[in-house]
């Protein structure tokens, strides 16, 4: 089997990419983890997908409201520049920003079985190229995007 090919945040590629411009439109579910002092200050997640991500004290874990056994972290600062809560105090929020996606096929010569490692803010992401884009966030943060998720938790916005 073929070496998965690795993606950085600050690969000079990621320039020259035309990605696509998209807001969310599902609400999400989201806790603040705040450990006691007494307790580990970061904590090792396992994905549904099956990758291990990290969250460290003061992240957010996430989840889509429709789907809250699906979760993943998210850096504090990423996530309270880039989401609003719907309501005080429920937990429900909106995610505000915009992403930009580019299916991560043209990373692999259009290969859909070919295992990209996308290095995340919480860990690495090892997904077949078909299966997923490439997101781009505010920070220029990159992760690893369902194909199956974009037609119904984003629209694309057009310039």
């Amino acid at each position: 089997m073929t070496k998965p090919i690795v993606i950085k945040s600050d690969d000079p590629i990621l320039k020259q990419i035309k990605f696509k411009v998209y807001s969310y439109k599902d609400k999400r579910v989201a806790k603040q983890f705040i450990p006691n002092p007494d307790e580990p200050q970061t904590q090792e997640l396992q994905t549904s997908w099956g990758d291990t991500l990290t969250i460290k004290k003061g992240d957010y874990l996430v989840s889509d409201a429709t789907n809250p056994e699906d979760a993943w972290p998210v850096e504090k600062e990423i996530f309270e520049k880039s989401h609003q809560e719907t309501a005080p105090g429920t937990g429900l929020f909106k995610k505000i920003s915009l992403v930009s996606l580019v299916p991560l096929t043209i990373f692999t010569e259009g290969d859909p079985d070919q295992l990209v490692t996308v290095h995340t803010l919480e860990g690495q992401e090892t997904v077949p190229a078909g299966k997923y884009h490439l997101a781009k966030g505010i920070k220029g943060e990159i992760w690893p995007y369902p194909n199956e998720k974009i037609e119904a938790n984003l629209d694309e916005v057009v310039y």
